[in-house]
């Protein structure tokens, strides 16, 4: 068997000890700190699922349920993926609260007559983030108009979840071309507004699947 000198063993704990502490640390704090910028030279998104990293099964049981999410699927525990401080952050809304994130979700099979996931590419799994190429068909309603969307999707995981059964999501960024995105100016807080108002107009909804 082999033995460790008290000296090595003490610092293995004290380095665990250091390292549950800083996570628990970024744990407590809100969602914004937890933004992922994207930059790339091509706006080219377009998922290989053949190419697609295999996540183990928590990390899975999360991609599944956001996909679901994407597909006009809406439910209270998927929604419960999220942080109560999260940020869901697209070209069109940034929510940065729980309820105006399920908001957005909740508001989708209104506006969407169908949406599919037609593949997706996972190209990155980090601890703390887990992020992929993204395809989607939407059926918008009304109209019965098909709108095919290719994203880069990061999902930045809460340090105190990450280990878990239930993986909890601090920061939704979902980026449909290669410049990031600005928090300044008026199309800033005219995103800030849109997911007001669609947490005002689903709040009951959401409320009465709690």
């Amino acid at each position: 068997m082999l033995r460790r000198s008290p000296q090595f063993l003490h610092s293995r704990i004290t380095s665990a000890s250091i390292n549950y502490a800083q996570r628990l640390n970024m744990s407590s704090k809100p969602g914004e700190n937890f933004e992922v910028h994207q930059t790339s030279s091509s706006d080219d998104w377009h998922p290989d699922p053949s190419k697609s990293i295999k996540l183990p099964p928590n990390r899975q049981a999360l991609m599944d349920d956001i996909i679901a999410l994407y597909s006009c699927q809406p439910t209270v525990e998927r929604v419960k993926r999220y942080s109560p401080d999260c940020v869901y952050d697209d070209q069109f809304v940034y929510a940065n609260d729980g309820y105006k994130m399920a908001g957005q979700w909740f508001a989708l099979p209104k506006l969407f007559k169908d949406s599919h996931n037609v593949g997706y590419e996972v190209i990155k799994n980090d601890k703390d983030l887990i992020q992929f190429k993204n395809e989607q068909s939407w059926m918008f309603a009304g109209i019965h108009k098909t709108a095919v969307i290719n994203a880069l999707v990061s999902l930045s995981v809460d340090p105190d979840t990450v280990d878990s059964d239930f993986i909890q999501v601090k920061y939704h960024k979902d980026q449909a071309n290669e410049k990031d995105y600005s928090h300044r100016g008026i199309g800033f807080y005219f995103k800030k507004w849109q997911a007001g108002i669609s947490m005002e107009r689903n709040r009951t909804n959401i409320r009465s699947r709690q």
